[in-house]
């Protein structure tokens, strides 16, 4: 069983940045692929970014692409999600998540998820 903490949420101005974490313990991350979703107020949980552990490769939602990086530490099983240019409309519970493969850009595509972090933008 894998079990994923996020951590890093909190309080932020509208065009700050913030780097959530997500360790992994449990089993061995190496087949998985390790994505972020966020889910607002009274909306559907979106795919965010995503990146496969041993290639490296990444993925992002159009609406992140170019503010927002993934990335990983593989000695500590750790995946980070560097957020730049919050926006207002961002503000949002935070997941991480570990899957088999699959769908990377969809919830079904993982089995694993985190508790959750808070990212609160304010304007």
């Amino acid at each position: 069983q894998v079990q994923l903490v996020e951590s890093g949420g909190g309080l932020v101005q509208a065009g700050d940045s913030l780097r959530l974490s997500c360790a992994a313990s449990g089993r061995t991350f190496s087949r998985y692929v390790r994505g972020w979703f966020r889910q607002g107020p009274g909306k559907e949980r979106d795919f965010v970014a995503a990146i496969t552990w041993s290639g490296g490769s990444t993925y992002y939602a159009d609406s992140v692409k170019g503010r927002f990086t993934i990335s990983r530490d593989n000695a500590k099983s750790t995946v980070y999600l560097q957020m730049n240019s919050l926006k207002p409309e961002e503000p949002a519970v935070y997941y991480c998540a570990a899957g088999g493969g699959g769908d990377l850009g969809t919830e079904a595509g993982y089995d694993y998820w985190g508790q959750g972090t808070q990212v609160t933008v304010s304007s």
